[in-house]
């Protein structure tokens, strides 16, 4: 379950995260591109129905809006897992059957510039809160905005600089992960560390929360290599990498783990490159984050046995196959978060009044469920 964040207001109960062994189960493949999606904005209807005509005091409600920012536009990974949040968003909402909501969705470009533009559109249109945007610095560029306007919001950013008062994250948080998992390896005799970290925002995320638990934990980084993202970048330090695994072997003080911080894209070039460098992953053990929480992993077989932090997978193959059976493709790991966030706006715009997304109300410590 994902959490709520705030600086300066107590968080709401944490859910743990599970350390999942891949076990090959083969999930739906990834979606195909689509073409750009244009801003929208959905509703229910209420049927006419011999009960409610002649009823207006319905329809006279005022709806409780809720502005959704992503980058929608484009064909990359961004774009996709966008779609694939609204889808879910939407889903959410036919699912509470609540007339009285409604989603407004902006195409942020993925900018500060574009998210700020996105935010004071969706507010003047009359939203009441704001999902998103994905990004920290999308974030950075709507809040001030919504801010202005008193409205929170519900970032799905993993970046916990981005928040403060009125912003919160409804995110998985790379640095909890990277403790977790790194905790786990320690308890299961894992002390000496190699790491092949992306150079780039994430990676920058997860550096300092990988050398701090593995400190924590007494172990030692024997071995340490960023790479910047292509295909000539990973070649290079994945080879540095494993030279110096090897040559800690040939030294007689073998490193126990490998940890790889790395998204989809990453682990299909380092699977061939981990199989061809000859590393024993059984006595090396592979360990990652969430960003491993997605179907491809589960296929390839030089990961089998690995350890990542993630949510309970209980909950992920639930929701993903009523995704697939909706909409005819896979969900994007992130369109949980979407789901939820929408399910909470839902829950909070029951109460009475102005109070209704108050910061109390979103960080109270019983928490949501998702």
């Amino acid at each position: 379950m994902p959490k709520i964040k705030r600086q300066d207001i107590p968080a709401r109960a944490r859910a743990p995260l599970a350390l999942t062994a891949l076990l090959g189960c083969v999930l739906a493949g990834c979606a195909a591109n689509i073409g750009a999606e244009s801003p929208s904005t959905a509703s229910i209807e209420q049927p006419q129905t011999s009960a409610n005509i002649g009823q207006p005091a319905q329809a006279q409600t005022k709806p409780t809006k809720i502005a959704l920012l992503l980058p929608f536009a484009g064909f990359g990974e961004p774009a996709q897992i966008a779609r694939g949040m609204k889808q879910a968003a939407e889903m959410a909402l036919f699912d509470a059957n609540d007339p009285s909501i409604q989603l407004i969705t902006k195409d942020d470009g993925g900018t500060a510039e574009g998210a700020q533009r996105a935010a004071e559109a969706a507010i003047a249109e009359g939203a009441d809160v704001v999902l998103g945007p994905l990004f920290g610095k999308s974030v950075n560029g709507a809040a001030p905005v919504a801010k202005k306007a008193g409205i929170p919001v519900l970032a799905f950013s993993n970046d916990p600089a981005v928040a403060g008062p009125g912003v919160y994250l409804m995110s998985f948080l790379a640095a909890e992960e990277v403790d977790r998992v790194i905790s786990f390896a320690a308890s299961k005799g894992k002390k000496r560390f190699a790491a092949l970290i992306p150079a780039t925002p994430y990676g920058q995320m997860v550096e300092p929360a990988f050398r701090k638990a593995v400190k924590q934990t007494g172990g030692e980084i024997v071995a340490f290599e960023t790479y910047a993202p292509g295909t000539s970048g990973v070649l290079a330090s994945a080879k540095s990498i494993f030279a110096a695994i090897k040559a800690a072997g040939d030294a007689g003080q073998p490193v126990d783990a490998l940890f790889l911080p790395a998204g989809q894209d990453e682990i299909a070039q380092l699977g061939p490159l981990i199989s061809y460098s000859g590393l024993d992953t059984q006595k090396i053990k592979l360990i990652g984050t969430s960003a491993w929480d997605v179907p491809v992993i589960s296929r390839d077989e030089r990961l089998i046995g690995g350890w990542y932090a993630a949510t309970d997978p209980a909950s992920w193959v639930a929701f993903s196959e009523k995704f697939q059976k909706t909409f005819g493709r896979a969900p994007p790991r992130l369109a949980t978060l979407a789901y939820d966030a929408v399910s909470i706006v839902i829950t909070l715009s029951r109460n009475p009044g102005p109070a209704r997304f108050t910061a109390e109300n979103l960080t109270k410590p019983s928490g949501f469920s998702g």
